[in-house]
């Protein structure tokens, strides 16, 4: 539980700084409006930045 709490304290510590990188806005990122929320599903962003952890990973 520890761990999860951290990492999501990491991701909402990085959310600014990976939207004014661009993360967020590339072809396969999703925003819709429905049920009088906005959602937003980051498929393309996602797969960039497992790509980018995966081979920082395999480098280390």
């Amino acid at each position: 539980m520890i761990v999860i709490f951290l990492a999501l304290l990491l991701i909402s510590w990085a959310t600014p700084l990976f939207k004014k990188l661009g993360f967020g806005k590339l072809p396969g990122d999703f925003h819709f409006r429905a049920f009088g929320r906005e959602w937003f599903l980051p498929f393309a962003s996602t797969v960039l930045l497992s790509l980018v952890a995966s081979l920082i990973g395999y480098l280390i």
